[in-house]
């Protein structure tokens, strides 16, 4: 099947089991390039099951998967990573006893050249690099509004700033795609509004998000276009206001199933 020029990912007929337990049904969707793309849908729908076969952590049973117009239907997490398919976690999973700075460092080496060799010998290359590595973890600190020390420990920054390392982190791998799991968890009003905020601007500079959330008010009112899966099938995709005025999706989330 031919894509469209402007898509960037693409599920087609996507299905997975666990055991007797269908968790994903004949999923098809495709992330445009440049777009804040949304999925949403009651507890136990597969969002977490479809984030994971995107991230590698789930090989697909049926379908097909492709990224930037190549194949990954059955690709371990680094090569997705490599390819361009960067991720947070909806339990953070920051390196806790590092500093906030080595912490993004970590994930600007997926970007490096420099080996064993240069790292034992420390040769002119492999000190340039490790400086450009060091100036980008800094100025991603900044980008994503941390205002504590860099050399704080992880464990040390409050709960909102670690949510921005995790997004600084991932930024560190220069990734086509930005998927971040229940980004908002945990967070006050204030810090959801500048969370969108910090959003729209990585949108603005030219990755594309895919963001999967319980708060249906900041995916509606942040995402492009939304998809919605209830029991393992997706039930409704479109722009913010079709899936408001979707009858499928109303009756998901009010029909006694949600939680």
């Amino acid at each position: 099947m031919t894509q469209p020029a402007d898509t960037l990912l693409q599920l087609s007929a996507v299905g997975k089991r666990f055991g007797g337990l269908v968790a994903l049904s004949d999923v098809t969707l495709h992330i445009k390039r440049g777009e804040i793309y949304g999925l949403i849908g009651p507890n136990g729908a597969g969002k977490t099951t479809l984030f994971n076969i995107l991230t590698g952590l789930y090989f697909l049973d049926t379908g097909s998967f492709t990224f930037d117009n190549n194949s990954y239907t059955r690709c371990p997490p680094h090569r997705l990573a490599q390819a361009g398919i960067a991720r947070t976690f909806q339990n953070i999973r920051l390196f806790a006893n590092m500093s906030a700075l080595e912490n993004i460092m970590v994930g600007r080496h997926l970007r490096t050249r420099t080996g064993i060799w240069g790292a034992l010998t420390r040769h002119a290359a492999a000190r340039a690099e490790e400086a450009t590595t060091l100036q980008r973890a800094y100025e991603l600190l900044r980008y994503v509004g941390i205002s504590c020390p860099a050399h704080t420990l992880a464990k040390n920054l409050s709960y909102g700033e670690q949510r921005r390392l995790e997004i600084a982190r991932a930024l560190a791998t220069e990734p086509k795609l930005l998927a971040l799991d229940e980004p908002a968890a945990g967070m006050n009003a204030t810090e959801t509004a500048s969370l969108k905020t910090l959003l729209q601007a990585i949108r603005a500079g030219g990755i594309t998000v895919l963001l999967i959330e319980h708060d249906v008010k900041l995916i509606l009112g942040l995402c492009d276009r939304v998809a919605v899966l209830d029991y393992g099938k997706k039930i409704a995709e479109g722009v913010p206001d079709e899936i408001r005025n979707d009858p499928a999706v109303i009756t998901a989330y009010m029909g006694g199933h949600a939680t």
